[in-house]
């Protein structure tokens, strides 16, 4: 059978969590470089606010250490156990559970705004600095700072144990490895509330824009004026304005899961117009950006709990907390249109042949459709 990435998921994570966990050893035994909580500088120039800003804005290496220790060090041997496709049976439903809550913790639970801000603005950065108009002074260092790329590490990490859960379903239930069928398709929850689900992604991100572009252009939206002068004169709202262009772009995109040139390249790509959009091309994208905004978003809901809404404050933080609607959103249609596109399997044979559907994004065609061809 073709190898993909169920075979080695499970032992790239379990390799993982064996080196963080020996980093809670290290953190324990007060070894450096503890990255939450006090060990984290962004964090501790504003204690008062570390809590709101993470869950782990209080930790410390000798409370958290071997807290991470343990947890990592089982996580190793619950991987391997699973990449082993152990079936036992409490296995069967301990194994994924202790998998899928890693997953949730590490992708949401630890997180907040940075893991999203070094996504965002490396693209931007990089931009900036070809063109020359990024602000004196600033540079990868100050975007790369040591606990974002944790955090950043840490997300992936937490993907990497969905998927193992993922793989471990397929194993101990007879799925196919490939695409994950184990009869004939039927239509689910995905398939229903897809285009639903692709229209609220789409208008989700737009109140962030509104709000970013209003402050570039010189509207303050109720904020002190001092201080919205002070943002000006530090290039702070242009800025915002070039991240919230990236979710403008990125609600254009995810029309693309409905629209017929989300799977044929249009006419105007030149050398790839009337060719088949390969599915992960969209899907991968989709389901990363779905998990970067809801992981931000829980800690914006949290300021918003914790300190409410004023009329100074709500462009903060509140468009930022309809992140995770649109998060959740995006993930639904992101899997909706990988149902949707996914043809016949050429491990298992289960599934049919699609053609791309129409320019309305109408619902599943039948058997004796055309195959696209690449």
């Amino acid at each position: 059978m073709r190898r993909t990435w169920t075979g080695w998921i499970g032992y790239v994570v379990a390799a993982w969590s064996a080196a963080y966990g020996a980093l809670g050893v290290w953190w324990a035994l007060g070894g450096g470089g503890f990255p939450f909580g006090t060990g984290d500088p962004e964090l501790m120039a504003e204690p008062s606010a570390a809590v709101k800003v993470s869950l782990l804005g209080q930790a410390t290496p000798e409370v958290a250490g071997p807290v991470i220790a343990v947890i990592g060090l089982v996580g190793a041997v619950v991987a391997i156990m699973m990449a082993r496709g152990v079936a036992g049976r409490w296995a069967r439903w301990l194994l994924p559970a202790y998998a899928w809550l890693l997953a949730i913790v590490l992708t949401v639970g630890i997180q907040d705004y940075r893991t999203l801000i070094v996504f965002a603005y490396t693209p931007i950065l990089a931009i900036a600095k070809l063109l020359g108009v990024w602000p004196e002074g600033s540079g990868w260092g100050d975007l790369y700072l040591a606990p974002r790329v944790n955090l950043l590490i840490c997300l992936i990490a937490g993907i990497g144990w969905a998927l193992t859960a993922v793989a471990y379903r397929r194993r101990v239930t007879g799925s196919c490895g490939v695409c994950g069928r184990a009869g004939a398709d039927e239509r689910s929850f995905v398939d229903r509330w897809g285009r639903r689900a692709t229209w609220i992604a789409i208008a989700a991100p737009l109140i962030y824009c509104a709000t970013r572009w209003a402050w570039a252009l010189g509207f303050s939206l109720g904020m002190d004026p001092n201080a919205y002068q002070e943002g000006r004169d530090q290039g702070l709202w242009m800025a915002g304005a070039a991240l919230a262009s990236f979710g403008l772009i990125g609600a254009v995109l995810t029309l693309g899961l409905i629209q017929r040139w989300g799977e044929v390249f249009p006419r105007w790509m030149i050398g790839l117009r009337g060719r088949r959009v390969p599915p992960m091309l969209a899907v991968v994208p989709a389901i990363l950006v779905s998990v970067l905004v809801t992981s931000a978003s829980f800690m914006y809901l949290r300021i918003v709990l914790i300190d409410g809404i004023t009329a100074e404050t709500w462009a903060f933080n509140l468009p930022e907390v309809f992140f995770s609607v649109w998060g959740a959103a995006l993930f639904v249609s992101a899997l909706a249109y990988r149902r949707r596109r996914w043809g016949a399997c050429e491990a298992c044979g289960l599934g049919v042949d699609h053609a791309p559907s129409n320019p309305s994004g109408d619902a599943l065609l039948t058997a004796s459709a055309v195959r696209w061809r690449v």
